[in-house]
């Protein structure tokens, strides 16, 4: 059972940039398709970037796309999300997920991770 933790949240001002960090723990971390999701208040958790177990392939959502860049070290068990041009919009909650099952597919919907770590919050100020 994979257990997630993440790190690298903060504060930081309009163009700033900050990389996300989900250490996972068990053995069989590169078998798990992975995902970073966000909820601002009083919104839907979505998913804003997602990786393959391979990280050969790799899904945006439309809000962060060419600003932010999702990679996973298997020999690290962690997963990145560098977030560059950071705007207050992104300010939300965002949370590491992993598929409870091992695959080799892209998941991008949120129902399809199973397991989540507790969060890490990014405020973007302008």
């Amino acid at each position: 059972q994979v257990q997630l933790v993440e790190s690298g949240g903060g504060s930081v001002q309009a163009g700033g940039s900050l990389r996300l960090s989900c250490l996972a723990s068990g053995r069989t971390f590169s078998t798990y398709a992975m995902g970073w999701l966000r909820q601002a208040p009083g919104k839907e958790r979505d998913v804003v970037a997602a990786i393959n177990w391979s990280g050969g392939s790799v899904y945006y959502a439309d809000s962060v796309k060419g600003r932010s860049t999702i990679s996973r070290d298997n020999t690290k068990n962690t997963v990145y999300l560098q977030m560059d041009s950071l705007k207050p919009e992104d300010t939300a909650v965002y949370f590491c997920a992993a598929t409870s099952a091992p695959t080799n597919t892209l998941v991008t919907d949120p129902p399809d991770f199973g397991r989540w770590g507790r969060g890490t919050q990014v405020t973007v100020s302008s």
